[in-house]
């Protein structure tokens, strides 16, 4: 085995959905005034008794079902997030307890938005290094719960959820080279920072830095996989904001990819952005097996990465 492949995915939203009329009844906005300026409808809000680590385990848990294992063929378990409560144990601990897997190894990534494809590319590693032989990959966030709902610059965009995918080894690499990185010194411009935490950004300068900076390295990740961006099939970027994810996607030139675009209905769920957006669109059969899609993930640190991936 010279590679790694995911196997299957999943995901999962809490079943309490929050609309735009809703926030208009806590803060002044509208409809109107937010589909205009990121393109949300809907977002999906955990309750109280549904911690990180309960999202990550439901999404977890599809994953396994759809890949046709159990939990004791796990060996290492990784949560990518940035809204964990307590500091251990983590979140990879507790959701690997939840779902009853044995002896694995477990470990957070808190790389905020780009988490999933940072964590995706640490269990390609791990799998072509020996370390693992399979690995559950999950992003998972839970952003109402480090959000000011008095706020309506921020309170609009957040949702909750998680997205998760089984990697294990291949005889072909069916996960592409990674291309990640970061601007340290424009780390300030998303913040999850303060007590209690709570989200803040910069929104003007992210979606400069997004719609400009951003293009030419997508597509470096695509040269990386030996492919041109017109090859894509998908592409499936941080579900940020419908204004940034349309024109990053145009730049990239992914001209024949079906783009997601779940934000609409999901809002912006930091790490499970991507796997819950991925996951929906295997489910929908946007996407078939075999499939080239680019998983590009952007935000908080002012960090990205992306790699091209074969569909499950």
């Amino acid at each position: 085995m010279n590679g790694s492949r995911i196997a299957a995915v999943g995901h999962y939203q809490p079943a309490k959905v929050l609309t735009n009329e809703d926030l208009a009844d806590l803060v002044d906005t509208s409809d109107e005034w937010i589909r205009s300026r990121v393109g949300i409808r809907t977002r999906h809000i955990a309750g109280p008794d549904e911690p990180v680590d309960e999202l990550a385990a439901h999404a977890a848990a599809k994953a396994l079902a759809a890949a046709g294992l159990t939990s004791a063929d796990i060996d290492l378990v990784l949560v990518a997030t940035s809204t964990a409560v307590d500091r251990s144990p983590n979140m990879a601990a507790r959701a690997a307890a939840r779902l009853g897997i044995p002896q694995a190894a477990t470990m957070d990534l808190n790389v905020v938005c780009a988490g999933f494809t940072h964590a995706l590319a640490t269990a390609d590693h791990a799998v072509r290094a020996g370390g693992a032989s399979r690995v559950l990959v999950i992003g998972a966030d839970k952003m109402s719960e480090v959000t000011d709902w008095s706020d309506r610059t921020t309170c609009v965009l957040v949702g909750d959820g998680a997205g998760a995918a089984v990697v294990e080894a291949a005889g072909e690499p069916a996960i592409g080279p990674v291309l990640w990185g970061s601007v340290p010194e424009m780390g300030n411009a998303v913040r999850i920072e303060g007590t209690p935490p709570r989200f803040a950004q910069e929104g003007q300068s992210v979606y400069r830095w997004a719609t400009t900076q951003l293009p030419p390295i997508a597509r470096k990740a695509c040269e990386r996989a030996g492919l041109e961006p017109a090859d894509l099939a998908g592409v499936v970027l941080h579900q940020a904001n419908l204004r940034i994810i349309e024109p990053l996607a145009q730049k990239i030139g992914a001209v024949n990819a079906v783009v997601a675009r779940d934000v609409t209905e999901s809002g912006n769920t930091s790490a499970a952005s991507i796997p819950l957006a991925f996951s929906k669109l295997v489910e929908q059969g946007a996407l078939t097996t075999g499939d080239p899609v680019l998983l590009f993930g952007f935000g908080g640190n002012l960090s990205y990465a992306g790699q091209v991936v074969r569909c499950p």
